[in-house]
């Protein structure tokens, strides 16, 4: 009856948006490669993991809940021989943050440089790219009007639970495309990509409350599994069809036209330096 929900369109990569993360990656070798990944303890991060490792890459497991990332860990192991929040209430960080900004952007913005140096030296010196792959979500189109409320970020007031998290996932495509420049610019060997998964069925709309419970029964038909919403993820981290694609956003495997404000320059910068000075 609801076949129709499911069609296997083809696109151009070869694959369609019911491929699963282990159809995108069938035939790649990673050995020798190694992943971080955060949010690793349930949906789209858990099962990136899952299926990294079955490519045998070594997969190390950003998580908030050690207990958790151990469940994890131990069903990958078994089995083969990301961290997000939305439509949050208005909630600050220990550190004074609006709660979705510093969980699904801010976190993961110190988390990539911390670690760029040394990506940049071991992409020199093996030979072999680095790839920074940054999950982000068609809900930047729907943030607030100003895009990134720089001046207003940890008010109460006009907070919006739905456009905080456009706001993320657009500081997410902005700081893609800024560190993409970054790195082209120093002539660095490795890329950046950020993606949208699809709408995927995991538990991070836990906050919608009764909104959810109303609507999980339709979600079932509609909603992707975590089997294809971490096939994008997988496939921008091993696939050999976007070797030295960089800057770019991806649906479906497939890097398309992103819509403003995701392609100001300006406002790239200008968030760039913002972030940089919340973790001074």
């Amino acid at each position: 009856m609801f076949g129709f929900l499911k069609q296997r369109r083809q696109t151009p990569s070869g694959f369609s948006s019911s491929s699963a993360a282990e159809e995108v990656t069938a035939g790649i070798d990673g050995s020798g490669l190694v992943a971080i990944v955060t949010g690793a303890s349930s949906g789209i991060g858990a099962e990136t993991c899952r299926v990294l490792a079955l490519r045998g890459v070594r997969v190390v497991m950003g998580v908030r809940t050690p207990s958790a990332g151990e469940r994890v860990k131990e069903e990958i192991v078994k089995n083969v021989p990301a961290a997000g929040i939305a439509f949050s209430p208005f909630t600050l960080s220990d550190d004074g943050i609006e709660l979705q900004f510093a969980t699904n952007y801010l976190g993961h913005f110190l988390l990539t440089n911390l670690l760029l140096e040394k990506m940049k030296i071991t992409a020199m010196e093996s030979g072999i790219e680095g790839r920074v792959v940054i999950v982000a979500s068609d809900s930047y189109k729907h943030t607030y009007r100003e895009g990134i409320r720089f001046d207003k970020l940890n008010d109460a007031s006009g907070y919006k639970g739905i456009l905080a998290y456009g706001q993320s996932k657009l500081a997410n495509i902005l700081r893609s495309n800024e560190l993409s420049c970054r790195l082209k610019e120093e002539d660095a060997k490795v890329v950046v990509n950020s993606l949208h998964p699809g709408v995927v069925a995991t538990n991070i709309t836990r906050h919608l409350g009764i909104i959810k419970d109303i609507l999980s029964p339709i979600a079932k038909l509609v909603l992707r599994g975590v089997e294809q919403g971490a096939a994008t993820v997988c496939y921008l981290a091993l696939h050999p069809q976007v070797a030295g694609v960089t800057g770019k956003y991806f649906v479906d495997f497939n890097a398309v036209e992103l819509k403003p404000p995701a392609t100001d320059k300006e406002l790239s910068k200008k968030l760039w330096d913002f972030s940089v000075s919340l973790l001074q």
